[in-house]
């Protein structure tokens, strides 16, 4: 570690002094400065590949240890130490676009000294904040990054304006060049600045998250610095969103654990909208909103960590008589939210809508999902397309005889079951919707289906669960009169089997979905011309 810090403050020295020199050409172009200037790009590349070197190196060694704080710093440093060697190859990239001026003056009727002052005052603190871990300073430097470039573009439409005139081209275009390079200067000390709050805080983030969660967490009521935060970023989210988990290290007026979710404004809104209706309908059962806050295109929430674990851990890993309480205080959950929000109303469903929406994703990942016209003989077989054509056809002649309040993103994870207090809670709330309840009740029954599990003992526990669900929703199908049920389940399923595909690189097993979705579309299109009450789904589609 000693090396590597040794040879990276090195490296912030060198990266400093090319930006020096460069400033310094720009001021008096002489050959000889730029020829200085080219021949120490080989050391600072030879210096960021030591660094490298080692980097791997001590991450290889450290191998089956719980230094956490010394790898971050590790992984940052061979971040900032790759963005140092592109600034010297920028400041290169600049001292030869200067050789094509006709004269050095030109470039001097445009601000390139104040942004020449942003970059070394970025570069200077790198070192200082990286030793004493200064989260001000890190975000001091990513800050660099909007000077820079609302100076490339004040500097940019200057030089647009003259471009227009129709004078000194090739100059200007040499000079739009390099405050290009200036601009991406400012890209680097960006990830630099990122990289280094990464080895304070323990966790990557972009700094408008950064301000996003400062301010979210002022909202809420916190009173101490970032530095009193533990943040871990949970991977794996589908949504397009930042979603972390939030908690103090330390007494700092922050009481309980959140959970931090910063993306697009519309989603963000819309789940502190719907997070507030479940708290009229059902009070308790989704999280609470501890602070809320916009800026410009984007929005941050901070909610509740609810304690627990999802239902598709208590099916794979309880014993039964914790699966069978669970399934209890469940129905009961779901049963009670549905009647009370059961709205007499026809309304229209969108399942092969939702699929036409994501066959795209499918087949990026599954190219052949989509079969062709054939023939067995003289019978005709129809396409994917053309099915989905026929089942939109179809779904549009038997609406949901009434509404309820969904989820509207049922899947097993995002259902929590708290042991200690016995109950039933809903998280990611973004889509909920009044809305059909075979929405809900179809994607709960494929996010059983569809985990990758091949041990024959779960799998058939899996499969008990499924025709459990399948049951109780049917039973409230009956109980409420909903003569459509397996029809539109049927539609439901299909949408769901064939998009999870997208998500499945376990060739077989995605198959195996494609070609029951298509299985169901068919059985519903030779349905066609007879009473939808008397269409029956095929229980054993639900089981693998």
């Amino acid at each position: 570690m000693k090396h590597i810090i040794e040879n990276f403050r090195f490296l912030v020295i060198e990266a400093e002094n090319q930006v020096k020199l460069t400033y310094g050409l720009m001021s008096e172009y002489n050959e000889e400065l730029l020829e200085k200037i080219a021949s120490k790009d080989d050391y600072i590349d030879n210096l960021k590949t030591s660094i490298e070197n080692s980097c791997f190196s001590s991450i290889y060694d450290m191998k089956g240890t719980e230094d956490q704080t010394s790898l971050n710093d590790i992984r940052a440093l061979h971040i900032i130490c790759v963005n140092l060697e592109r600034i010297a190859d920028y400041c290169v990239n600049i001292g030869r676009q200067l050789g094509y001026l006709t004269s050095i003056n030109f470039i001097k009727e445009y601000d390139y000294k104040t942004m020449f002052m942003e970059i070394r005052r970025g570069l200077s603190g790198i070192y200082d904040v990286f030793n004493i871990k200064d989260l001000s300073g890190a975000l001091s430097i990513c800050r660099t990054e909007f000077s820079l470039d609302r100076l490339f573009k004040d500097n940019f439409i200057k030089m647009m304006e003259e471009l227009k005139q129709g004078s000194n081209v090739t100059n200007l275009i040499t000079v739009i060049f390099i405050f290009r390079y200036l601009e991406r200067i400012g890209d680097s000390l960006l990830n630099i600045g990122e990289a280094l709050i990464f080895s304070i805080i323990g966790d990557r983030i972009k700094i408008r998250q950064v301000d996003a969660l400062e301010k979210t967490l002022s909202e809420s009521g916190f009173k101490g610095s970032l530095s009193d935060i533990d943040f871990t970023s949970i991977w794996g989210s589908r949504s397009g969103c930042r979603i972390s988990r939030v908690g103090n290290k330390r007494h700092s007026g922050f009481k309980a654990q959140g959970i931090f979710k910063e993306g697009i404004i519309k989603k963000i809104k819309k789940e502190k909208e719907n997070i507030e209706k479940w708290h009229k309908i059902y009070p308790g059962l989704s999280p609470r909103v501890f602070g809320y806050y916009e800026k410009h295109n984007t929005a941050s929430i901070l909610v509740e960590f609810l304690q627990g674990c999802s239902i598709d851990q208590v099916v794979l890993t309880e014993t039964p008589e914790v699966i069978r309480n669970v399934f209890y205080i469940f129905e009961q959950t779901i049963g009670e939210i549905w009647s009370k929000t059961k709205m007499i109303e026809q309304f229209s469903t969108d399942y092969m809508n939702q699929l036409k929406s994501r066959l795209k994703s499918v087949l990026n990942v599954h190219k052949n999902f989509i079969k062709p016209v054939g023939r067995i003989n003289d019978m005709y077989l129809s396409s994917t397309n053309e099915l989905i054509d026929t089942c939109f056809l179809i779904e549009n002649e038997i609406p949901a005889p009434f509404t309820v309040f969904i989820h509207g993103d049922y899947n097993t994870n995002n259902i929590v079951y708290n042991h200690q207090e016995q109950k039933i809670n809903y998280i990611d709330l973004y889509r909920s919707k009044q809305a059909d309840y075979v929405q809900d009740a179809s994607v709960f029954l494929i996010s059983h289906f569809r985990l990758p599990v091949f041990d024959i003992e779960l799998r058939e526990r899996l499969n008990t669960v499924t025709l459990y669900f399948y049951e109780m929703f049917q039973e409230f199908a009956r109980k409420n009169n909903d003569n459509t049920f397996e029809i539109r389940m049927s539609l439901a399923l299909a949408r769901s089997l064939y998009t999870s595909t997208r998500f499945e690189l376990n060739y077989k097993f995605a198959e195996d979905m494609f070609l029951r979705a298509h299985y169901l579309m068919e059985k519903i299109a030779a349905h066609k011309g007879k009473k939808w009450e008397d269409f029956r789904l095929p229980e054993n589609i639900l089981f693998y």
